[in-house]
Order: C-alpha cells, then structure tokens, then sequence
C-alpha cells in the first residue's frame, strides 16, 4: 500500500467516525490528514524523480565504463615502451642540454629539428636497423 493509499485509509477511518465537523477535534483531524496527503503526493514525487535520477546515473555510470574501456583497452599499457603504441614514436637525446625529444614519422621526414630544451637545431641522423628498445615487446626481435 502506497502512502497516499494509506492515508486515504485513514481519512476514510476518520469519516466513519461521523465527527461534528464543527467540533475543533474535527478540524484538527481535517487539517492533520490535508497535510498528511500533500506530504505522501510529495514524497511520491520525490521518489519518482529519484528513480529517474538513478537511470540516469546507471546510462551515465555505462557510458563511463565503455569509454573507460575504449581509452584503457590495454592493462598491459607500459608508459616507458617506445614502441608500443598506435603511433610509432623514436627517442633522442639533444647532445647539448641532455633534453629527451620524442620523435614521430613526420618529425622524421623533416631531418632537422629545434630541441624544446634548449633551442639548438639537431640533424637526425637515424639507423632503424638497430633497436635499443628495453622492452619485451617483440620489436627487437628478427624476423626469421
């Protein structure tokens, strides 16, 4: 039974009694169950739009995981592989500052870049036949 069922019940309780409605007892008894019922109709609203707050929070609290799932796919994600991921990204080291520059394909292809530490402009030179990669990766391995 819902609360504005029971008080219903009540007021109809009340009825039965055949009260003077004239007496003060009545019209407490009146005033008591007029704000008994709004009191139920409010909680019934509040508990309503608490459900659909929950529903929400639930489509929010799916979407979360599946765009957590999307960025963090991978638990075995190594932030100090080189070569692990999506975009192959090569490290250098600017031989005058000791700055460490990741580099990208198309950083490569200019074959001069300015160092972020220091300014200088660096040549590259590269081998790509050599891997000095301390992961266990893979990449380092020949290829039979």
């Amino acid at each position: 039974m819902t609360l504005t069922e029971k008080v219903a019940y009540l007021k109809g309780l009340a009825a039965g009694l055949d009260l003077d409605k004239d007496t003060k007892e009545a019209k407490i008894f009146e005033a008591m169950f007029d704000i008994l019922e709004d009191m139920a109709l409010t909680i019934s609203d509040i508990d309503e739009d608490l459900s659909a707050c929950e529903d929400l929070v639930d489509a929010i609290d799916e979407d979360l995981d599946e765009l957590e799932e999307y960025i963090f796919d991978d638990e075995d994600f190594d932030d100090d592989c080189c070569c692990c991921d999506d975009e192959e990204l090569y490290e250098v080291e600017c031989p005058l500052c000791g700055e460490e520059i990741l580099l990208d394909d198309e950083m490569l292809d200019e074959e001069i870049i300015e160092c972020p530490g220091c300014g200088e402009r660096l040549e590259l030179d590269i081998d790509f036949d050599e891997c000095d990669c301390d992961c266990d990766c893979g990449c380092c391995d020949e290829e039979e």
